[in-house]
């Protein structure tokens, strides 16, 4: 399958896909789509299946700057950034790299930075049950660097907020002064 998509379009760019450096790429493509894309074969229940709720611990937990890196679902080129996610627990209290497991399942998939945000979001929600939850997603796009209008510095922001985040400015408040600290 891949190698007769990319002879194809070695071909309609004017590349030979016979050529020494090109002959093993139908492996190596579809090997990294793989690899880029292999968030389809996971669920929310594998992500959070180690939860704890040994203590009442009712206060704002923040885990700040996960790194992720996706693929635009539009132009099929990456997109990669960070997200810092703030909730308050009700009953249950997840592992942190449960957190990195969660945003990477969503960002290994054909994406949009916004329902990737929204997908993280409402599966926290969803999955543990807290009093609230806020997250921001700051990213740059390359289909924005390197194409079209070409602005390399440019990044794209977006947030979620459920519960009591969205009812208190309070709380709002307290997670953007956690994530602007160093």
């Amino acid at each position: 399958m891949y190698r007769d998509f990319f002879e194809k379009l070695c071909k309609s760019v004017g590349e030979n896909p016979h050529r020494e450096g090109l002959k093993n790429t139908p492996q190596r493509l579809e090997q990294s789509l793989g690899e880029l894309l292999s968030g389809y074969h996971k669920e929310a229940k594998e992500v959070f299946h180690t939860t704890f709720c040994e203590i009442p611990y009712n206060e704002m937990i923040v885990i700040k700057n996960v790194e992720f890196y996706s693929m635009c679902e539009h132009h099929l080129l990456p997109f990669f950034g960070s997200i810092t996610i703030g909730y308050i627990p009700q009953e249950k209290i997840a592992g942190i790299s449960d957190f990195a497991k969660l945003i990477e399942m969503y960002a290994r998939r054909l994406q949009t930075q916004e329902n990737l945000t929204f997908e993280i979001i409402e599966t926290l929600m969803r999955e543990l049950s807290p009093k609230g939850a806020m997250l921001v997603c700051e990213a740059t796009h390359l289909c924005m660097a390197m194409r079209g209008v070409e602005k390399k510095s440019s990044t794209l922001l977006t947030s979620a907020v459920r519960g009591i985040f969205k009812e208190s400015s309070k709380t709002r408040a307290e997670f953007l002064e956690h994530i602007k600290k160093c």
